[in-house]
């Protein structure tokens, strides 16, 4: 069935309606844009006039195209108006009863070759076509916000979806230079499947009081290269649609991890709704702005805090990449820097790393001859751990392995002087488990660096309930003099950042050993639709499957969640030698170098 799709009808004129609309007209169809208000619709055309204005004053189109797309939108308060549409967009609120409201009455109005696509991120697509006269002509047309900008869009096919509509739709998303991912019909489908746990723990981490909704957000901006973080984007999109969202995924998956965090409700009920109400986790300037203003939430820097310790020495212990990167951070920023290893050997090739890094940052220009050499002039290295007697800050990079870790420290506190700070960049173990292993755990504290140390800005500081608060400061401090974010947490599994992006990373892999969809539609819907800079299986397969799985269990172990439990492909995959980009095979293979 050959559906050209010219005349195309939007239910709902809120500011997806209104992005929907314009990306239509923009791409040569007539729009008829249908709102019951008169105001919505015209607050519409006047979005699509700026939106259009600002085009032409930026080079991108003329004053007559503009003039052509501003011909081809035109506003109705009545269904109606839909009769001669040969696709219904509706993206009317989220709940049944409107949105089949919608359905009957488009049923004795539009054409039996019309087809009808909801707009939902959260409702069943087929209980909407079983509503419908003709179910085989209803699907999802799932579209992000913002929809000019955003190039994914979600073509949600029930079991009663005629494949010719499927067809249809998504020529049409092609034609409108859209990225289309068939799905299946599930609440939150792909994108939002994913997202939307991912922001309900995140939420319920602020709700925990684990961290500040600050440090949770920087932490997974400037740890993983999120545009957002996870509190803001929920007050970007609507703290009480965001709970909608995560109520019909729990309905379906009863999966603890979809079951809404109290504060949702609690701060939708309140009518803080996030940027929508001019408060939501965050305060804003006014209803609908996007300047977060202070309140009474907001941290006054360095009110209260004790003095740091003195550090002008750093002991760096460790001979692999993370060793070397976090001892060029340290050299960098004018410290002298001990980087011991078990041989002396290993220590010269760890500090033969660091001037190969320097030598790369000289010849792309971000580092002069003098300062390369000044840097690696600071770097001392050491067969052994008694190289660290004198230093004030000794910093583990070693095994990812309690025992190994914990047999480091006994030696540290025989080696270093009384008041230097010992830290331990785990990422995944007990802090205070490393700290009893010495006769000093109130000097003991968490300095998760993260992956390559040089260029990632984000510290995570792990206090254990035995850390001084002098040696907290002194972390903080040195985290500012080398140019790292700092970012607070307690000494629980996975901190802020793995535990937030390890089970969003094991629900994506649950997708496909459910064969609801494949490895690139799950990446490019992250990708495309979450602004994320790498897709899940990308990331699996950069970090490691078998490092993902350890953090995994541990974060399995710790919290007792069996939404939790690590996927068995994935464990599969492991136990098959196949660990990511590093065998050349993962989720993915890789061409041998």
């Amino acid at each position: 069935m050959d559906t050209p799709l010219s005349t195309i009808a939007v239910v709902g004129l809120g500011t997806m309606g209104t992005g929907i609309a314009e990306v239509l007209a923009r791409a040569g169809r007539e729009v008829i844009g249908i709102d019951i208000s008169e105001a919505a619709a015209r607050q519409a055309v006047a979005s699509l006039e700026a939106s259009t204005a600002r085009a032409v004053e930026r080079g991108r189109i003329t004053e007559q195209e503009r003039r052509d797309v501003l011909s081809r939108f035109r506003t109705f308060c009545d269904l109606q108006a839909a009769a001669d549409a040969e696709l219904v967009i509706e993206v009317v609120p989220e709940t049944y009863e409107i949105k089949q409201q919608v359905f009957r009455e488009l049923d004795a109005i539009v054409s039996p070759t019309t087809i009808l696509a909801t707009g939902t991120n959260a409702l069943s697509v087929t209980r909407l076509a079983a509503e419908s006269q003709r179910p085989e002509r209803v699907l999802g047309l799932h579209f992000f916000n913002p929809a000019p900008a955003m190039k994914l869009v979600e073509v949600v096919s029930s079991v009663l979806t005629a494949p010719p509509a499927v067809e249809a739709v998504t020529a049409l998303a092609r034609q409108l230079g859209k990225e289309p991912v068939a799905v299946g019909d599930r609440p939150g489908f792909v994108a939002d499947g994913l997202l939307f746990g991912y922001l309900n723990q995140a939420a319920a981490m602020y709700e925990a009081n684990y961290a500040s909704r600050e440090d949770i957000d920087a932490a997974m901006k400037l740890g993983c290269g999120l545009p957002m973080g996870p509190l803001a984007l929920l007050d970007l999109i609507g703290i009480d649609t965001a709970r909608t969202v995560l109520e019909a995924m729990y309905s379906a998956s009863h999966d603890r991890l979809h079951a809404p965090a109290p504060v949702l409700g609690q701060l939708s009920a309140a009518g803080l709704t996030g940027r929508k109400s001019g408060r939501g986790f965050y305060t804003y300037a006014e209803p609908g702005s996007q300047s977060v203003v202070p309140d009474a939430l907001t941290p006054a820097p360095g009110v209260g805090e004790p003095a740091g310790r003195t550090v002008r020495s750093v002991g760096v212990a460790g001979s692999g990449t993370m060793a070397s990167g976090i001892a060029e951070v340290f050299a960098k920023a004018g410290y002298d820097v001990v980087l011991a290893a078990r041989s002396q050997e290993k220590a010269d090739t760890a500090r033969g790393r660091i001037a190969k890094s320097l030598d790369r940052s000289v010849t792309k220009g971000r580092l002069t001859e003098e300062a390369r050499d000044e840097t690696l002039a600071r770097i001392t290295a050491a067969g052994s751990l008694d190289a660290f007697a004198e230093v004030d800050l000794a910093v583990e990079a070693v095994a990812e392995d309690l025992a190994v870790k914990q047999q480091l420290f006994a030696t540290l506190d025989k080696v270093c002087r009384p008041g230097a700070v010992l830290a331990t960049t785990t990422s995944s173990l007990p802090v205070v488990a490393v700290a009893r292993a010495t006769a000093r755990p109130e000097d003991v504290i968490g300095m998760h660096f993260f992956n390559p140390a040089p260029a990632m800005k984000l510290v995570e500081v792990v206090r254990t309930v035995l850390t001084a608060d002098d040696v907290h400061a002194t972390v903080r401090e040195v985290c500012a003099k080398v140019r790292k974010h700092p970012v607070d947490c307690g000494d629980r599994a996975g901190f802020i950042v793995n535990a937030l992006l390890f089970p969003y990373l094991n629900n994506a892999i649950k997708m496909v050993e459910e064969h609801y969809a494949t490895l690139d539609d799950i990446d490019a819907a992250m990708k495309l639709g979450g602004g994320y800079p790498m897709g899940p299986f990308e990331l699996l397969d950069v970090v490691g499957l078998d490092v993902s799985l350890a953090i995994e269990k541990v974060l399995h172990g710790e919290f007792r969640d069996p939404g939790l439990a690590p996927a068995p492909l994935l464990e599969h995959l492991v136990a098959a030698g196949c660990l990511g980009r590093k065998t050349g095979r993962g989720f993915r293979e890789y061409a041998r170098r």
